[in-house]
């Protein structure tokens, strides 16, 4: 038998993995590790969703198998949302329908349209799934750089031509993780253009979309004429309301893509448990005081880090969207790589990041730093990495972390 299985065979392994290996093995031996790698919002749900989720669970009649594409009124207020914030009309029926989370959807749309071999055009870098979910369906994915600007678009009419067979499907993400780049409705209308002429699917990954921190408000794709003929967006409640736990996404835009995904996961699941969308409805059509604050909380969190790393002699750029800063490694470290020199900064610094080759070889020159701790844990951060930047770091790692690769 084959050591290992075939579509396991063309997964890599996860690099996120080594670096979480080695921030286990420090806690184990006591250490205090600041975690900023993962996007895993630490705030709590907002008390109205938790109650409305007691609420629901509550009653037996919830308990039972729920609906693989979510129970309607759910739908309808995924659709409310699009009308209030993005002005673009769904039909709850046959344009939306809720996932469990936003990446469950993605690889279930990408196994439900990919045939072997076909070509799929994805951002480099970007979110892991936007290309393994096609990979683990048999597709071969071209890269196109990751930049909203006339160099992807450039890039994307290099692909059409000399791709063999044409690409079928292109990926973008903005807000994007891990760049935090934002795209315009300009450029969304060049993408629609672009995939409309050349009959290629779009999914749009639009989980960050309430995380902006200037007068920018991210669009959306489907806000473009004629998008709904070959676009599908997915949103999530994950980082909006702080319930990455709880696992609620959406797919909404293009019917048939729906309908391909709607029959996909009819096979595969019963959708979350309902009390779950229940709280959700309740969350997508109550009070919005609650993402307010999150985005402000977000925005204090960046403004310290950002200017602690300044003062250490970090220059990041200034994300205005998303939970994350997309860090060039320092100068003096660049020739080492992101793995490795994630690993040195938890070592000699006790603060974990995520290298940025987890998101494609085009991010090794970088690592993401998550907005996941309060600012008191972000302002230690800073002072450990501002007497890490400052010592000879020439020697290798402490040995604590000599066996994680």
């Amino acid at each position: 038998m084959p050591e290992e299985f075939h579509r396991i065979r063309r997964l890599p392994p996860y690099v996120f993995a080594e670096v979480n290996t080695a921030k286990a093995r420090a806690r184990a031996q006591g250490e205090d590790i600041i975690d900023l790698g993962m996007g895993n919002p630490d705030s709590a749900t907002p008390p109205h969703i938790v109650a409305k989720l007691v609420e629901a669970v509550a009653d037996p009649r919830t308990h039972r198998y729920s609906t693989s594409k979510g129970i309607p009124g759910l739908r309808r207020a995924l659709a409310n949302y699009y009308r209030r914030r993005f002005d673009v009309d769904l039909d709850p029926e046959t344009e939306v329908i809720s996932t469990l989370g936003s990446k469950e959807g993605l690889a279930n749309l990408a196994a439900a349209i990919t045939s072997p071999g076909d070509t799929i055009l994805v951002p480099n870098p970007s979110y892991p799934i936007h290309q393994f979910g096609f990979i683990i369906a048999g597709a071969a994915v071209r890269s196109v750089p990751a930049s909203p600007d006339e160099e992807m678009l450039r890039a994307l009419d290099r692909a059409v031509r000399h791709s063999v067979p044409k690409p079928t499907a292109l990926i973008v993400n903005y807000p994007s993780n891990p760049t935090a780049e934002l795209a315009t409705l300009d450029f969304y209308r060049e993408i629609v253009a672009f995939a409309r002429r050349h009959d290629i699917w779009v999914m749009s990954d639009l989980a960050y979309a309430e995380i902006y921190f200037g007068d920018e408000v991210p669009p959306s794709i489907l806000q473009v004429p004629g998008a709904k003929d070959i676009a599908v967006e997915f949103t999530s409640l994950s980082k909006t309301y702080s319930m990455p736990g709880w696992r609620v996404g959406f797919a909404a835009g293009n019917p048939r893509l729906i309908s391909a995904l709607a029959r996909m996961k009819s096979y595969l699941d019963y959708g979350a448990f309902t009390p779950i969308q229940v709280a959700a409805t309740a969350a997508l059509n109550g009070p919005q005081d609650c993402v307010a604050e999150m985005r402000a909380l977000y925005k204090e969190r960046r403004d310290v880090l950002l200017k602690g790393l300044a003062q250490a002699g970090w220059d990041v750029p200034v994300p205005q969207a998303s939970m994350f800063a997309w860090a060039p490694i320092p100068p003096r470290f660049a020739d080492m790589g992101s793995v490795a020199f994630s690993k040195l900064l938890l070592a000699r610094a006790r603060v974990a990041v995520a290298p940025g080759i987890g998101f494609g070889e085009y991010g090794d020159g970088h690592v993401r730093i998550a907005l996941v701790e309060n600012t008191h844990r972000l302002r230690q951060a800073v002072r450990s990495i501002r007497g890490f930047l400052a010592q000879d770091n020439a020697g290798p790692a402490e040995p604590v972390l000599s066996a994680a690769g």
